[in-house]
């Protein structure tokens, strides 16, 4: 059947997410398997959130708030921000395509480096406009490069900290000179979806940059630290006009009843949030150790994952760990056909990680 498609919607790579682990075991033929290839939090959701969701079962034939009243307002609060500052989505995946939307058209570019997070070039190439890619200096990203990158056509420019797939972070001094020193009128997206776990205390973070006197968009997730990916709710931070111009291409009711009542317990959750970090920064420190007692090269981190040199063929290594039960990331998507990614675990999980990469490498 015949019909017509714009070239800049058939130019996407679609992207390829990791398979789910019901459908993994089914493939392979394995059981209990363990799954580190997603960054998803390994205590799983907060309980408090899981209790409001079963309470909130009961209103599903009800329509969501489609303002999301109480979460935007308890955000608000929590950030220290107006509500008009704050749009919500069905994840930060669809925040991204709301600010393509807005701020794209035909021609205009979008600066960000890569590798990255995938959905950017994504999001930018559906609004016909052209992605410019600017490459990782020592797998972080190099801020002078991006700035020289900057051009006529810029109109957005997409920054990942900590930086997906790397967990490399950029610091506060010197995202501060950056957003100083671009022309007027530029957006600068910061993506912090992983912001929670960071530890340095010279990282970046968006929210005390707000005063800098630039457009920009802190954009966080409830997937990661809070334990809701299923949910699929995002938020972000930017300027109310801007804010405004998002609402206006927002679809109706973009978040559910169960994600907003997720959401509003899950940030009331604070003994869970810590638990998870103390968790996952005690997964990556006995990680580091065991890779770093076997010899096996990895590289420092900000987030919950971290990238690990197998010296071969990253998608071999993730076929011989899904034979052994253990679920990793193969890198060559994102251009390091010799690396994986891995998120932390479980103790257990953690251990058995370590025991099916010593039989494969």
């Amino acid at each position: 059947m015949p019909f017509t498609v714009a070239e800049h919607i058939r130019s996407i790579a679609p992207y390829v997410p990791g398979k789910p682990l019901e459908e993994l075991e089914r493939e392979y033929g394995i059981a209990d398997s363990v799954k580190l290839a997603s960054n998803e939090n390994p205590l799983g959701p907060s309980p408090k959130a899981v209790a409001a969701i079963g309470e909130a079962l009961g209103r599903l034939h009800r329509y969501p708030d489609g303002s999301a009243f109480a979460l935007t307002r308890k955000l608000a609060r929590r950030l220290q921000v107006g509500p008009e500052q704050i749009v919500l989505g069905n994840g930060s995946d669809e925040i991204l395509g709301m600010l393509s939307r807005v701020l794209l058209g035909p021609g205009d570019e979008a600066v960000m480096p890569r590798p990255s997070f995938l959905m950017y070039e994504i999001s930018v190439r559906s609004s016909g406009a052209v992605p410019v890619f600017v490459p990782l200096k020592d797998l972080a990203i190099d801020l002078d490069r991006v700035a020289d990158a900057v051009g006529e056509r810029t109109r957005v420019v997409f920054l990942c900290n900590p930086n997906n797939p790397t967990g490399s972070v950029i610091d506060q001094k010197r995202m501060s000179d950056f957003l100083s020193a671009l022309p007027e009128g530029i957006v600068v997206v910061l993506d912090e979806a992983y912001i929670e776990f960071v530890r340095d205390p010279a990282a970046a973070r968006g929210l005390a940059l707000m005063d800098i006197g630039r457009p920009l968009v802190t954009l966080r997730t409830f997937s990661k630290a809070y334990g809701l990916a299923g949910l699929r709710v995002g938020y972000a931070v930017m300027p109310a006009e801007l804010a405004q111009l998002l609402h206006r291409v927002r679809m109706p009711f973009n978040v559910s009843s169960l994600a907003q009542a997720g959401a509003l317990a899950a940030l009331d959750d604070q003994a869970f949030l810590n638990k998870t970090l103390r968790q996952v920064h005690k997964g990556i420190d006995d990680l580091f150790e065991a890779l770093a007692e076997r010899d096996i090269a990895c590289f420092p981190t900000q987030a919950n994952f971290f990238l690990i040199e197998v010296k071969k063929s990253a998608d071999a290594v993730f076929e011989e760990m899904l034979k052994k039960g253990v679920i990793v990331r193969s890198m060559s998507a994102y251009g390091y056909p010799t690396y994986i990614r891995v998120n932390a675990g479980a103790d257990e999980e953690n251990r058995r990680l370590i025991h099916a990469l010593e039989q494969v490498l």
